[in-house]
């Protein structure tokens, strides 16, 4: 994998793409002129990741790049702050103070709900497999900026780990958390996105597993929740009761 910077970087882009490239076991090679189709040609190579001023861009075969945005987590937010529900919140119960554990962060859309459901006073640990969406979204996470101090906080208070979340659970003591959360890639898209192709070409495609719900469930106090297609059979098949179903659908255990 190459790491670059702008055309005309700073020292200080300079610099941090070093560091992400010594980070991630990649080759740092200076932008110059040339463009980006140019770079992987001269270099054989198609994994890309730029650092410039708009956050971190990776691109592979696709055209469309992997960055972090909020996107729709911004959205549902927006709405909390108003006073609105949201449905992950009602399903689970979240309160402000919880601790939660999002076994599946992809692009942190959810972690981010939660972090401003759990408040100052909770806490969001986001677990990925993959060390580049990883990389990707953690720095978003440290750096984007919205229009609203309290989502910025939010974000910042997200915890990324790079991990499988499996071995993360079997670490943690029984009844150590108040919710487990699995947002597992979707064996079938939902629709056909172009903004969500690029995730699904690098993120953990495997199958959740029965041995990852009952570690779950010895760490969770309050519940599990898993979000699903509504018709994937996997809240059956996984044991939940599944709940606010439309195209998605979420889907609860919870603790006595």
């Amino acid at each position: 994998m190459i790491v670059t910077t702008p055309q005309k970087p700073t020292p200080e882009q300079t610099e941090y793409a070093r560091g992400l490239a010594e980070e991630l076991g990649a080759r740092f090679v200076p932008r110059k002129q040339d463009s980006l189709l140019l770079l992987k040609a001269k270099h054989e190579d198609v994994r890309l990741l730029v650092a410039d001023d708009r956050g971190l861009r990776y691109y592979e075969d696709s055209e469309a790049p992997l960055y972090f945005h909020p996107s729709m987590a911004y959205v549902r937010v927006k709405r909390m702050r108003k006073g609105e529900g949201d449905p992950l919140i009602a399903v689970t119960g979240c309160q402000p103070g919880d601790t939660v554990v999002d076994c599946t962060a992809g692009l942190g859309s959810d972690s981010i709900v939660f972090a401003y459901a759990v408040g100052p006073e909770g806490s969001v640990t986001a677990l990925e497999s993959e060390r580049v969406l990883y990389t990707v979204v953690r720095e978003g996470l440290r750096t984007y900026r919205t229009q609203h101090e309290d989502v910025n906080e939010a974000l910042r208070r997200i915890a990324m780990r790079l991990t499988d979340h499996l071995d993360y659970l079997k670490r943690l003591p029984d009844k150590s958390v108040d919710i487990v959360y699995f947002d597992p890639m979707f064996r079938q898209p939902v629709h056909d996105s172009s903004a969500l192709s690029p995730l699904r070409a690098l993120a953990n495609g495997a199958a959740l597993g029965e041995a990852s719900i009952r570690e779950a469930l010895r760490v969770a106090r309050k519940c599990v929740a898993l979000k699903e297609h509504a018709d994937s059979g996997e809240f059956e098949r996984l044991g939940f009761e599944s709940r606010h179903r439309n195209k998605i659908a979420y889907g609860v255990i919870i603790k006595a």
